[in-house]
């Protein structure tokens, strides 16, 4: 299925949405600690990105899934725990208002399931007919 510029239009709705709660909460409430949330969910795609190419060579499966790959893997789990873990734990420590943890909180899951759908939809086959 090939990704047209319905997609590419809904998918950037949905970015500007997610960045849009994130920035409401750090305007609405004159804190902008949660800004680091955006941070963490634009930065949590990279190591897979970096490791996804340190598989095996053509001869071996695709299944089988290397060190280097399972570390990029670990360390995508690592920032996107914290992206969602941060705005609770500042919460926590009346850093935050609860408001303002659940629009950095939602802005982020959107900003995250963006970029894992643009992955997905445009993801280039690397494999010859």
């Amino acid at each position: 299925m090939s990704a047209g510029l319905k997609t590419v239009i809904l998918l950037s709705f949905v970015l500007a949405v997610g960045f849009l709660l994130i920035i409401l909460s750090c305007a609405l409430w004159v804190n902008w600690l949660p800004l680091l949330v955006a941070l963490t969910f634009v930065l949590a795609p990279l190591p897979n990105a970096l490791f996804a190419h340190c598989g095996g060579d053509e001869f071996s499966s695709s299944d089988n899934a290397t060190g280097a790959v399972d570390l990029g893997r670990f360390l995508t789990s690592i920032i996107v725990v914290t992206g969602f873990a941060l705005p609770v734990v500042l919460t926590h420590s009346e850093v935050l208002k609860p408001g303002a943890c659940a629009m950095s909180i939602i802005g982020g899951g959107l900003v995250y399931g963006t970029i894992l759908a643009y992955s997905a939809a445009f993801r280039q086959d690397d494999e010859y007919d």
